[in-house]
């Protein structure tokens, strides 16, 4: 079969029929976003609200299960949810009652509640480790996590995988590009060059990370079960057993950022892949969309943690939060977990995931396309490429 040549000039005339057919259908999106201008960056609350392949972002009057309204009473079936944080759908009923329930009972107290007792016991049943705590975002969760683990080994340097994604923390900001560790690019403004805090190896590649960590100074490995940022790019078969093998051979303590991956199960690709981190990190749609983290630990961890802690004076250590923790977050997790991101809502929607993927499949074999979609459970994203990269470097040439 031949291969279906796109006509760049025919594209370019439909982009630009729809840009001014989307215009004349989002009047109040349109005027709402040039008022925005006056006072917000970019006319967005959020920079990268602005990435939108339209003229300007819709702006959203509300939302239910997997359907968004616009403003301009547009009904869209919502495939991004959030890009994971609302995974659960938007405004579980469940959630809705916990929050307002919450809420008039207050909602921070720096004090703990009755759902933290209930949350932990549960968060070690999903995922294996038995001490947990609590933050506002996978940010602050890893951000806690690398300096507990500096603070453990007594090492400077962590240890990433090229095209990963770990929110905003400093140290992530490293790519490689022509066989070299540079500060990624767009890292605006690094309080430290990242190549001086971080070593950066390619995903999937264990003699490369066996020679990273030869020099005794990585505190951690910070790492996804599959990257997700740069399309999904899956483990290779016995990538993880080797990733944990070595880590525990050069003293490294691995740390496993479920953010993005909890589509894989209840337990996240942890549970059903039975992974061993030292550390785990999860964040986005633990809370239905109510900004929450957690990051647990091991227990020998977690021992020597609470001994070490206990010796000092400060109690504040570098980590932690006025609201970490707030009763509000934790009734909206505990919602969660225990009528929402249950077995059942497994058992749904991966799949449904298959269907779809199976689907695209089809699409792209019957068109003869050099694409490619990618399952991780309940999640699935396409490339317009082919093969599947196998590591951060294919997938961004691609």
């Amino acid at each position: 079969m031949t291969k279906t040549v796109i006509d760049r000039a025919r594209l370019g005339a439909l982009i630009e029929a729809e840009s001014a057919h989307f215009t004349a259908n989002h009047p109040i999106s349109r005027q709402l976003f040039e008022q925005s201008k006056a006072h917000l960056l970019d006319g967005v609350p959020m920079n990268w609200m602005v990435a939108w392949p339209g003229p300007f972002p819709i702006f959203v009057k509300d939302a239910n299960g997997v359907y968004l309204t616009d403003v301009d009473d547009h009904r869209y079936l919502d495939l991004c949810l959030g890009d994971t944080g609302a995974m659960t759908g938007h405004a579980p009923p469940a959630v809705v009652e916990a929050i307002s329930t919450q809420a008039r009972r207050g909602i921070t107290y720096m004090l703990p509640t009755e759902d933290a007792v209930w949350l932990g016991a549960e968060l070690e049943r999903r995922f294996g480790l038995p001490c947990w705590q609590f933050a506002l975002t996978a940010t602050d969760a890893n951000r806690f996590a690398i300096r507990l683990a500096r603070y453990l080994t007594g090492r400077p340097r962590i240890l990433v995988f090229n095209g990963c994604y770990h929110g905003t923390v400093d140290e992530i900001f490293l790519s490689i590009l022509d066989g070299q560790s540079v500060s990624s690019p767009g890292n605006a403004g690094p309080p430290v060059d990242p190549t001086l805090t971080t070593r950066v190896v390619e995903f999937n590649d264990i003699p490369a990370l066996e020679a990273a960590l030869q020099y005794g100074d990585v505190a951690c490995v910070l790492a996804e079960p599959a990257l997700t940022n740069v399309g999904v790019v899956l483990p290779r078969p016995g990538f993880h057993a080797a990733l944990r093998e070595v880590t525990r051979q050069a003293g490294v303590l691995l740390i496993i950022d479920e953010t993005h991956t909890i589509s894989a199960g209840p337990g996240g690709y942890t549970q059903s892949f039975g992974l061993q981190p030292d550390i785990l990190t999860l964040g986005k749609p633990i809370a239905s969309g109510v900004p929450a983290a957690i990051y647990g630990f091991s227990a020998e961890l977690a021992t020597c943690l609470s001994s070490k802690l206990a010796a000092e004076d400060d109690l504040v250590h570098g980590i932690g939060g006025t609201l970490a923790g707030n009763a509000l977050s934790l009734a909206a997790m505990r919602a969660t977990f225990e009528h929402v991101l249950t077995p059942a809502f497994y058992e749904q929607t991966i799949p449904l995931a298959t269907r779809y993927v199976k689907g695209i499949e089809a699409a792209i074999q019957e068109l003869d396309l050099p694409w490619h979609i990618t399952q991780l459970g309940c999640r699935a994203e396409y490339g317009f490429y082919h093969p599947p990269p196998a590591n951060g470097a294919q997938a961004r040439a691609a």
